[in-house]
């Protein structure tokens, strides 16, 4: 089998399977590992997948600014937050992670009845729920990181760290049930990670590009999930493995 035909099959058992193993590869090609790490090294530089040890994984392809973000599937993140907003209870104490732009759609869902408190490190946010009489917004303090539109730091992560929430939003770039919950920038990871830290309830509204991927910095474990809210039909080989985490699946 040619490098090409290898590396265009690799891609399709990634697609089916959400991820390859070198050595089963070596074995069913008949051709060394060395052979198999090479085409991984070569298709992650790519872009094409992210190796680890051992193997590969499928890789998120989406854009990584805030604002590429809000301009693609519009209409599958509308209707995620539709289905968000049904998890919203008047009297919640709810934390918006603003890394996500489908976030940014759910708070524009939000009734203008609700009665509330919306913690969020996103101005765009806090701005969308600006006209909610009774709606208290509070604006985590922190570094301005202008990829994601959102404060990042220290500060972020100290006032969290005193804050309970009933339910959080939380932003997700990539999502596999063996990896874990992962995105592309490390200061945003310390952050999200302390969101889950402080919160009751975890949800995730996730578009199907995102499913099955991991990207460079490691949030935690899928099952830090308790519902995650994706569209329909997205769910592929791995569909029972987000099941066996005690995810609620929307």
């Amino acid at each position: 089998m040619l490098r090409k035909e290898r590396q265009s099959e690799i891609l399709h058992m990634l697609e089916r399977e959400g991820k390859v193993v070198a050595k089963e590869l070596s074995l069913k090609w008949d051709v060394s590992e060395d052979t198999i790490r090479r085409d991984l090294r070569e298709m992650d530089s790519l872009g094409l997948l992210k190796r680890v040890h051992g193997g590969a994984f499928p890789v998120s392809a989406g854009p990584v600014t805030f604002i590429e973000r809000t301009e693609e599937n519009i209409d599958a993140k509308k209707e995620l937050a539709l289905k968000g907003i049904k998890l919203i209870k008047d009297g919640q104490v709810l934390l918006l992670d603003g890394g996500s732009t489908t976030n940014l759609f759910l708070a524009k869902e939000i009734p203008y009845d609700f009665k509330g408190t919306i913690i969020t490190n996103s101005p765009s946010i806090s701005l969308a729920v600006s006209k909610h009489p009774n709606i208290e917004v509070i604006l985590l303090g922190g570094s301005f990181f202008k990829e994601s539109l959102v404060t990042v730091g220290f500060e972020v992560i100290e006032t969290l760290k005193n804050i309970r929430a009933d339910l959080c939003f939380l932003g997700v770039y990539s999502l596999h049930p063996e990896f874990g919950i992962s995105i592309p920038h490390l200061e945003e990871s310390y952050v999200k990670r302390q969101m889950i830290n402080s919160s009751d309830k975890i949800a995730s509204l996730v578009t199907k590009r995102k499913l099955n991927t991991i990207s460079n910095y490691l949030i935690g474990p899928v099952s830090s999930l308790d519902y995650l809210i994706t569209e329909d039909g997205s769910l592929s080989y791995n569909f029972n493995k987000y099941k066996e985490l005690d995810i609620e699946i929307i």
